[in-house]
Order: structure tokens, then sequence, then C-alpha cells
């Protein structure tokens, strides 16, 4: 199913503010890391590798793909979570290929599983932003670079008159 642009960013934009608001606090992150700590076992581990996915900090979102990426590989009974998770912190980080790529193997397996749609269409929507403004600044810095050339030219011409 394709969708348009505006519908993309649509999507983009209520996932991004369900995912500003969903950030954990400091004292849960606190709870499940003593938690896991206390009791390592798999469903410990993935509480805690779950809430962090959603974090503000880089750091806790590299650690949850970590952990989450090895759930997966040890055969976690809800792998499909953990992928989930991993794809939000993916999207999170910017690394949307990846989220996108996670949030296609879901729809693959669960086509009716909504949240990984919408993550899907945001991470495309985001790609696609990204990849124009790139485009944006490459035709931006190139029209001002032969603007200096061609005022180089002239005030280079007007020296020799």
């Amino acid at each position: 199913m394709r969708t348009t642009k505006s519908k993309q960013r649509s999507v983009r934009r209520q996932l991004d503010e369900k995912l500003s608001l969903s950030t954990p606090p400091h004292s849960l992150l606190e709870e499940l890391s003593s938690k896991c700590t206390t009791n390592p076992n798999p469903d410990n581990t993935f509480q805690y590798a779950f809430a962090l996915s959603k974090s503000n900090q880089r750091s806790e979102l590299q650690y949850s793909i970590s952990m989450l990426d090895s759930l997966v590989k040890n055969g976690y009974e809800h792998q499909v979570d953990c992928m989930f998770g991993s794809a939000t912190a993916h999207y999170l980080l910017g690394n949307y290929n990846e989220a996108r790529f996670l949030c296609e193997a879901i729809l693959r397996n669960r086509p009716e599983n909504e949240a990984a749609a919408q993550l899907h269409t945001a991470a495309v929507s985001a790609k696609d932003d990204k990849e124009e403004k790139m485009v944006r600044d490459v035709a931006i810095g190139g029209t001002a670079a032969v603007a200096a050339v061609g005022l180089a030219l002239l005030l280079g011409g007007r020296k020799r008159s």
C-alpha cells in the first residue's frame, strides 16, 4: 500500500509526538536496571532494554539495540517485540534504513501489526525528508559557489581595466 507524502508526514508527526511522551523516567530505568542485575533473566533484560529503546540518550538507545538484538539471537520468545524495540531505537537514532528493514521483517510475519506499520511509514518519511534536505543543501551550496566564482571573475575583470 502506497501512501502520499503528506500522509507519511502526518503519521511521522503523530509517532514522534507519541515517542516524545513515552520517554522513560530515570527512576524507572534505574529500577529496571537493578531488577536486571539482581535477577538476571531474559524477561527482565527485555523489560529494561525495551524501556531504554524509547530513551532520549544516544548511548542508552545503542545499549538497548545491543540487548534486544542479543535476545533475538538467543531465541527469546518475544522476538517481534524485541525487533520493534530495536527498530524504535534505530529510528530515534536517525538510522531510518535499519528501522525500516526491521519493520518490514515484522510486517512480513505479522502484517496486522499497526505499530510496526506506523514506524515503517515514519522511517520512510524521515529518510525521504533527510535526503530532500541534503539535495537542497547541495543545490544551495552549488549556487553559492557559482555566484562566488562569478563575482570573483567580475571583480577580477574590473581590476584589469
